[in-house]
């Protein structure tokens, strides 16, 4: 199945955030016209078939679900070690025993079990974040007929997708909130926004392309369409919708950025998780400079800043938190999800 003959009513991708929705939101905009996602990284496979069954038992329409591809490369006592120095004072400051550390519901990678689900529930699309699963899984898939879609944040990333098999890629520029889907290349400060990235992926692949960060209303839809986009993928506007499931502080946080745009700021960090992501800068980034030599890899760090967090969000400070969030909050409303894609599947109708 290619992209454009899937149903959906407009090439309008809501973007899947992991911890940040549910399938209460991919419903919403789906029942819109637009392709609703579901980001799948935190659930566990009884979890992941429930959300599932819930999208399916509200709406005929096409969906996607969304997947981590990343390696579970364990660290060694001596990372952690260091790790766990650089935290320390904030174990100090908030009574955390880092020893008593639950290390529990980390982002895990697409695997046989939820391949199983996939193939139960049959979703029009997969996409996936940090390159591909197996090549064999990655045929399983084709061989129900699901679309599948990869995010690539460089020309060779695109490439490499193309050459595996994917049906489209999605050109993720710097600008997008959450991780960066990048695989092939650590270095951030290389990254390329999507004005510049979308129109040198739509040259180098013979796929359709959907553009990705820094997209928020008519006029970045407009742009990407020039640029040779077939269809747009959107997050951070979807943030501070009904069915977003972001904390009260993380609302707040982005509210005070879109009064306060001047002073408001976002960097690309790995502090939170191991792998560079972006959002609203807060107290760690400070402190830690963005992006630390001493992280803990993917997934693993987030054990000691979750802990960390928890106490901090008791006491009202953000500070600990991943405020994700893109470095376009403009188009950020709070209103249903239906009713903002209904907004953004019109803007398509007049571009």
């Amino acid at each position: 199945m290619s992209l454009s003959a899937l149903p959906s009513a407009y090439p309008l991708i809501q973007a899947p955030m992991a911890g940040a929705q549910d399938s209460q939101m991919a419903i919403a905009v789906c029942r819109a016209g637009g392709l609703g996602s579901l980001a799948a990284a935190l659930l566990s496979p009884p979890q992941l078939a429930a959300e599932l069954a819930a999208i399916q038992a509200a709406t005929d329409a096409p969906f996607n679900v969304n997947f981590f591809a990343h390696q579970m490369l364990e660290p060694t006592p001596q990372q952690m070690r260091r790790w766990h120095d650089f935290l320390q004072p904030y174990f100090d400051r908030f009574g955390v025993d880092a020893a008593a550390m639950d290390a529990g519901g980390l982002r895990q990678p697409f695997g046989d079990a939820q391949l199983a689900i996939v193939q139960q529930y049959r979703p029009a699309v997969v996409s996936f974040h940090f390159g591909l699963p197996a090549a064999a899984q990655v045929q399983a898939l084709k061989d129900i007929g699901t679309c599948i879609i990869a995010s690539a944040t460089s020309v060779a990333e695109a490439q490499w997708l193309a050459e595996r098999g994917v049906d489209a890629v999605i050109a993720q520029g710097s600008e997008a909130g959450g991780h960066r889907a990048t695989f092939l290349a650590a270095d951030v400060a290389s990254q390329t926004g999507t004005l510049a990235l979308l129109p040198q992926i739509v040259d180098a692949v013979p796929l359709p392309v959907i553009a990705a960060g820094g997209i928020a209303d008519v006029r970045g839809i407009r742009a990407a369409l020039q640029l040779g986009a077939t269809a747009v993928q959107i997050g951070t506007a979807y943030l501070l919708c009904d069915e977003s499931r972001i904390s009260p502080l993380h609302r707040g946080a982005i509210n005070a950025a879109m009064q306060a745009p001047q002073q408001a700021q976002t960097a690309i960090t790995n502090l939170f998780s191991g792998k560079p992501a972006r959002g609203l800068v807060n107290t760690l980034m400070r402190d830690g400079g963005y992006m630390h030599a001493d992280a803990a890899p993917f997934p693993y760090a987030a054990a000691a800043v979750n802990a960390i967090r928890a106490k901090a969000e008791k006491q009202g400070d953000s500070g600990f938190t991943p405020l994700w969030c893109g470095q376009n909050p403009s188009g950020c409303r709070a209103v249903s999800a239906t009713e903002l894609t209904q907004d953004l599947c019109r803007a398509f109708q007049a571009a």
